[in-house]
């Protein structure tokens, strides 16, 4: 067991596959000399020579220039500074790279993994702390995936640049130097959720950052009489039905937790396709805890805008807790 940070965790994963397979490349704004804004690369041109290298700061030229590559055999690991700073190249990312196997009839494939820091908890100003999994979950022909904890951050990232397929790489900015002891020797694949924790009473569903939210809530419920089980994603394109099906149809009940925008986001998705395979099992509506439909806001409102403990009780607090199997639903406005 070593305890290890996230990005440390990332830094090794990157370092193992560079060691393991020499198509491996690494490159990005500031990614070489400067080891990254979160110094998730640091070092690694030191030890890697340009295997780990800067490019201008051009997204979509560095997209483009990673598509070239994968398709000469290489596999590019490439970095996009911030979550919305990806947005120039996201021509690139929904046009080639999701659609050349496809446009090959399966010939031909761009194995590359994306890495983006996403999401809020730091602070950060507009174009710092997007959400945008949504939009790379709704293309086909690309793997979504977003860890929350440290041993995560390692496994997951090894399993993305040894996919065949483009993997996005959601890595949680706010988590990056939270410290755990781990083994990172073992860990799941993709496209596997985790039962962070066990419970009988509902479930809450999350991904990345909001899984701490639920583990958290799911503390604070437990002082209230309710048993959370607690589900983490893990794996957002493939998905994994069987793990939280199978919770909800034990609980009865469901919650879901993002800090992107609600409307039209991941987690509707999920509700959706809770309330298609469980509505026989289910005691109450499929509920969720989201960020405010709005642009980012300032640092100072960050607090208001993100799902937190509070407001995630408050939506326990809704899951009709008095069950009568055959009464209706209702659902206030």
């Amino acid at each position: 067991m070593t305890a290890t940070t996230m990005a440390q965790a990332l830094n090794g994963a990157l370092r193992d596959a560079l060691t393991a397979d020499d198509s491996v490349v690494v490159f990005g704004e500031d990614v070489g000399t400067l080891g990254g804004v979160f110094r998730v690369t640091d070092g690694l041109t030191r030890d890697f020579g340009d295997r780990c290298f800067d490019t201008p700061l051009a997204e979509s030229g560095i997209i483009g220039f990673a598509i070239g590559m994968a398709m000469a055999g290489f596999k590019p690991v490439v970095e996009m500074q911030f979550d919305a700073f990806a947005y120039p190249a996201f021509e690139q990312i929904v046009s080639h790279v999701a659609k050349i196997r496809n446009r090959t009839r399966g010939a031909l494939s761009v194995p590359m993994v994306i890495r983006i820091p996403f999401a809020g908890g730091i602070g950060g100003v507009e174009h710092h702390c997007d959400s945008s999994e949504a939009y790379y979950a709704h293309t086909p022909g690309l793997k979504v995936v977003a860890p929350s904890t440290v041993d995560d951050a390692y496994t997951l990232l090894r399993h993305a640049i040894d996919d065949p397929d483009p993997v996005i790489f959601l890595e949680p900015k706010r988590l990056y130097f939270s410290r755990a002891e781990v083994d990172l020797s073992v860990g799941a694949p993709l496209g596997q959720a985790l039962v962070r924790r066990e419970g009988t009473d509902a479930t809450v569903v999350a991904y990345g950052p909001s899984v701490g939210v639920a583990l958290e809530t799911a503390e604070a419920a437990a002082a209230e009489g309710h048993d959370m089980e607690v589900i983490d994603v893990r794996s957002i394109v493939p998905f994994d039905d069987e793990t939280v099906m199978s919770s909800v149809r034990k609980t009865g009940r469901c919650i879901v937790i993002q800090e992107a925008q609600g409307f039209a986001g991941v987690g509707a998705e999920i509700a959706a396709r809770v309330q298609e395979r469980c509505f026989h099992h289910l005691q109450a509506p499929v509920l969720r805890v989201s960020g405010l439909d709005i642009p980012y806001p300032a640092p100072k409102l960050e607090r208001i805008h993100l799902p937190g403990v509070d407001r995630v009780l408050d939506t326990v607090d809704r899951l009709q807790w008095d069950d009568v199997p055959d009464s209706r639903w209702e659902v206030s406005a």
